[in-house]
């Protein structure tokens, strides 16, 4: 049954194919063309192909600029996933280091100390943030099928000690265990990725958002970031400073993970500027729409793999 207004007329993939050209898009093999969304839905396409609609007016028409071609949006598409992959890949360690981390820090104030808000900071013994994350945790703790889990039920009650219960927090709800950390825990857990506490705080939650982009497949590479991230002040990182990146784009968030892949010493300072190095050739959308600058690979230690 259909409710309220009027929806969009059903198109088979030839049909799909058709519009695009009547609208301006150069389509060199239309059944491959076809086949192609036949994979990847039109509308997570559209994605990819917007950027080459008409500007008018301050939106966007449905006509194409003239020279928009087929093959060039389904390579950014390809590009993008590329990206994605490498990204989620390059941020693992980051996390699981933070998760040591924090973990072992707060042991020392205390075994459980994530679980009584009076061991935290002040942000846990305000409101009902800490009671939430509790909740949440719990119930990660009931539906963990994990051996470790298991053996503390078996052995000690259920009791976990922080250094253990840290492996079940997914990013978010470990970035939050951050900010409920007296200072002195976020100072040492900070000072091991060469930051002070807030700008690791504020570095967490930009990070949260790129890895959630990228674990639910949302496009990437050119998109504009709603949270900045807090940067040391000029003079206390050389390679960082002398990235030109705007932070809300998406090649400065990149430029946050190289760093960290460095300071914390894991990962693979390579898999990011290999994948960035491959954005396809395109006349009509360059690699500045990632707000990659010019001689980005040559700017710093921090993208050729060696910070100082």
């Amino acid at each position: 049954m259909r409710v309220g207004g009027q929806l969009k007329a059903y198109r088979t993939y030839a049909e799909q194919v058709a519009l695009l050209g009547e609208r301006g898009m150069l389509i060199d093999d239309e059944a491959s063309a076809a086949a192609v969304l036949a994979r990847v839905n039109y509308y997570r396409l559209s994605g990819y192909w917007y950027p080459f609609r008409v500007l008018r007016d301050g939106g966007r028409a449905d006509a194409f600029y003239p020279g928009t071609r087929f093959d060039d949006v389904v390579a950014l598409y390809e590009f993008d996933a590329r990206l994605r992959a490498a990204t989620f890949e390059a941020l693992m360690p980051i996390e699981l280091a933070v998760r040591t981390l924090l973990g072992h820090e707060l042991g020392r104030v205390d075994p459980q100390a994530h679980l009584d808000p009076s061991l935290l900071g002040a942000v846990a013994r305000k409101g009902w943030d800490h009671a939430k994350w509790m909740k949440r945790y719990k119930a990660v703790l009931e539906r963990s099928r994990e051996d470790f889990v298991a053996h503390h039920q078996q052995k000690y009650g259920g009791q976990m000690p922080v250094w253990v219960a840290v492996e079940l927090l997914d990013w978010g709800s470990l970035s939050r265990l951050y900010d409920f950390s007296p200072r002195p825990v976020q100072e040492a857990v900070a000072g091991a990725c060469s930051l002070r506490a807030p700008q690791l705080g504020s570095w967490l939650k930009v990070l949260n958002v790129a890895r959630n982009t990228c674990a639910h497949h949302g496009r990437y590479f050119n998109r504009v970031h709603a949270l900045t991230p807090k940067l040391p002040r000029a003079g206390v990182h050389r390679d960082l400073d002398a990235v030109d990146a705007d932070w809300t784009r998406t090649f400065g968030q990149l430029t946050l993970i190289q760093f960290l892949l460095d300071r914390l010493g894991v990962g693979s300072a390579e898999l990011l500027p290999e994948v960035v190095a491959t954005f396809p050739e395109i006349r009509l959308l360059p690699l500045s729409h990632m707000g990659v600058p010019v001689g980005w690979r040559d700017s710093s230690p921090i993208w050729r793999g060696r910070c100082v």
